[in-house]
């Protein structure tokens, strides 16, 4: 039995029928939303990176993505997505932040920083000639971090987290390309996070297609320590090479 078990799983992992690898290269340029932030939730100051001062650029982020598929339906994918934002300018305001006040007027270095690390699964309920639609989840690590320094001042606040979500599917086919939408997303009272793209993508070479479109990246959290949500877009162009 042990044998059989053995000669099937390789089977299965080296037939193109059952199975296949995929890389997906995505760089974005992003546009910053509101950000605002307030840290701890009580006692400190809200104040907003995007309004309150000059996001510096451009910021283009690139994500990887490995995939594999088995039995045509089944797919695991693994991302890093990493994402910094750097901030300059003068405070509007005096802001209350961790355990630092940082006085009006004075210039303040700005970074906010939220990689993503996730594992997804999705299973294909619909796969024809014209749509593919899937549903699967997503466990996501964050790894935020909010910094804010000023000529006499430096304070952050680091977080790394577990994130579950579910993860969403859509395909229509066309003749020599298809549109989609793909992403991951939940809300609950603590907080929400989303994050979705839709465009197209089409076979530039045999195991080469180059995809393009919009992206949104929108969540955050509240607490009795932090209060941060935000939102950021991307015009991506990518590549996917499959195996």
């Amino acid at each position: 039995m042990k044998n059989f078990l053995t000669l099937f799983f390789l089977t299965f992992l080296t037939t193109p029928l059952f199975a296949q690898w995929s890389i997906d290269v995505e760089p974005g340029i992003a546009i910053q939303g509101y950000n605002e932030i307030r840290i701890p939730d009580e006692g400190g100051t809200l104040f907003d990176f995007n309004q309150d001062f000059n996001l510096q650029g451009p910021v283009i982020p690139i994500r990887l993505r490995l995939g594999f598929t088995f039995g045509e339906r089944n797919h695991i994918f693994a991302l890093y997505a990493p994402l910094g934002l750097r901030y300059d300018g003068a405070a509007p305001r005096t802001i209350d932040f961790e355990n630092s006040t940082f006085p009006q007027g004075n210039n303040i270095d700005g970074y906010y920083q939220f990689n993503s690390y996730r594992l997804t699964y999705r299973r294909d309920l619909v796969r024809n000639d014209r749509w593919i639609v899937g549903v699967g989840f997503t466990g996501k690590i964050r790894d935020a971090v909010v910094r804010l320094r000023d000529e006499s001042s430096y304070d952050f606040n680091d977080d790394v987290g577990f994130v579950p979500l579910i993860h969403l599917y859509t395909e229509y086919k066309l003749p020599k390309w298809s549109l989609y939408l793909e992403g991951d997303g939940l809300a609950a009272p603590q907080g929400r996070a989303f994050d979705f793209l839709v465009g197209g993508k089409g076979k530039i070479a045999p195991n080469l297609d180059l995809k393009a479109g919009y992206r949104v990246l929108e969540g955050g959290a509240s607490n009795d320590t932090v209060y941060n949500f935000t939102i950021v877009n991307f015009g991506v162009v990518g590549l996917i090479y499959t195996l």
